[in-house]
């Protein structure tokens, strides 16, 4: 089983890569938006990453990677701020290009955002001790605050497709998780989150995966936008 994880990778990103080039959704003509902001995603959640990994706040089980190691994480991990993202945010773009009334009103918005941000402050007071809750949702909490008030929109789009790639999100995390194997591929010490799971997925991992892509989103606008002011 030493390919699993690869597998997961290569799977969830091979159905976006052929659909692609497709005439109605082009988005391989992104991709000079979409790398440079994964890059700049990866500079943090990577470091992020090798530090957890370093202290043991998670891990990874070596009887599911190929061996192939950079900077202490395995290979698939590296893909995997590669092959997520990418499909994850083709489907974002594909919603907005093909059905582009599907979004969040304000109010909408307003009510999710304020509803996450009571959430997640609340808790970081009770466990700010717990390093992966710490970080995870003071990162959330810094960029939730900036992008609604700088860029609301943003929001509207974002949200109601996360909503539905949280079902993807949980088949795949669950398996890295071990919900359907014998052993985890990645497995979490529970002294350093809240100790909650949604199946055997930790619940911090859905506000990881919001700001991960979340962060791509913002920055592929925010790039796509000052290319159209300098035409």
């Amino acid at each position: 089983m030493w390919h699993l994880y690869l597998l997961l990778d290569i799977g969830t990103f091979i159905i976006p890569f052929l659909f692609n080039f497709h005439p109605k959704l082009q988005f391989y003509k992104l991709w000079k938006y979409f790398f440079p902001a994964t890059f700049i995603m990866m500079a943090f959640f990577v470091s992020w990453d090798i530090i957890f990994t370093y202290y043991g706040i998670w891990g990874f089980n070596d009887k599911y990677l190929s061996g192939y190691q950079l900077w202490n994480l395995p290979i698939e991990e590296w893909l995997f701020f590669i092959c997520i993202p990418y499909a994850c945010i083709f489907t974002v773009y594909s919603f907005k290009n093909l059905l582009p009334k599907f979004r969040f009103s304000d109010k909408t918005t307003l009510i999710i955002y304020v509803s996450l941000q009571t959430i997640m402050i609340a808790t970081l007071l009770y466990n700010y001790d717990r390093w992966y809750s710490a970080i995870n949702f003071g990162y959330a909490i810094i960029l939730l605050a900036w992008v609604f008030n700088n860029n609301r929109k943003t929001l509207n789009v974002f949200l109601p497709v996360f909503a539905l790639l949280l079902i993807p999100f949980f088949i795949v995390n669950g398996f890295l998780t071990g919900s359907w194997i014998n052993e985890q591929v990645v497995w979490y010490n529970d002294v350093e989150n809240l100790g909650i799971r949604i199946g055997t997925v930790p619940i911090e991992d859905s506000i990881y995966a919001l700001t991960m892509l979340l962060t791509v989103f913002v920055l592929m606008e925010k790039f796509k936008g000052k290319n159209k002011s300098m035409q």
